[in-house]
């Protein structure tokens, strides 16, 4: 059992259960895309992002081939990262507006990204089992996480359906039947416990080009998701000037 985000960050990134997946994300980070031919990918599972204190998590959905899987962090490198950073930055909540790489000094304010899949899958697309078997790493996270969590950001209905559960064996109540995922939607979880706070669920539409680029999610509605999520975890972010 990993007793700090520290250890759960290195044990998730030795981590081989899915032989789909490691073999995938293992043959990007030598085939490479021809814009990166001269890096050296990560080639490994993603851990997550962020402080360990965090008020606010973002849940997305698995890193992607040419991103995360060759940078070694969460949205890192591609497109989707950079329009979640680009908001992150806007509403106060990141120190800069792009990710590039693991040393080019992101820092985040109060909130941590994650996602249910560590490893980086074929057409972004993680089976069922595949979910399942990641599932101990978001349930040891949610855990380390719960003294501080206020809210949670879910980027897309893979992460939500794979969210609740998890947050029911971490101590929150979640209604039955389950909320379904909606963009804008948001419910407040109760906890088992009385002398716990209330957990706030937030569901976004997840920052994929498929979502960005056809308008369906644009950058003020993401930024007012993320707006509405930190100032619930009580985070006192300060957007930049001009």
């Amino acid at each position: 059992m990993c007793r700090s985000i520290t250890e759960l960050d290195a044990a998730v990134a030795d981590c081989f259960a899915c032989p789909r997946l490691v073999a995938w994300r293992e043959l990007v980070a030598r085939e490479k895309r021809a814009a990166f031919r001269d890096q050296t990918y990560w080639g490994r599972p993603v851990p997550g992002f962020g402080p360990a204190d965090a008020r606010m998590l973002i849940v997305g959905l698995a890193p992607a081939a040419h991103g995360g899987n060759r940078t070694g962090r969460m949205f890192t490198g591609d497109r989707s990262g950079d329009v979640l950073f680009a908001a992150l930055h806007a509403v106060g909540l990141a120190n800069q507006p792009t990710a590039t790489s693991i040393d080019d000094g992101m820092r985040l304010t109060g909130v941590r990204i994650t996602a249910p899949v560590h490893c980086a899958p074929p057409d972004n697309k993680p089976t069922s089992g595949e979910r399942d078997r990641c599932r101990h790493w978001l349930d040891t996270e949610l855990s380390l996480l719960r003294p501080t969590l206020r809210s949670v950001v879910v980027l897309g209905a893979f992460g939500w359906q794979a969210l609740l559960p998890v947050l029911a064996d971490a101590g929150w109540i979640v209604p039955r039947p389950r909320p379904k995922f909606g963009h804008g939607t948001q419910v407040e979880l109760a906890p088992v416990e009385i002398d716990r706070r209330p957990l706030h669920l937030f569901g976004c539409y997840h920052v994929s080009q498929q979502n960005t680029f056809t308008g369906r999610l644009t950058p003020a509605m993401l930024e007012a998701v993320l707006s509405d999520a930190a100032a619930t975890a009580g985070i006192d972010a300060s957007p930049p000037h001009g």
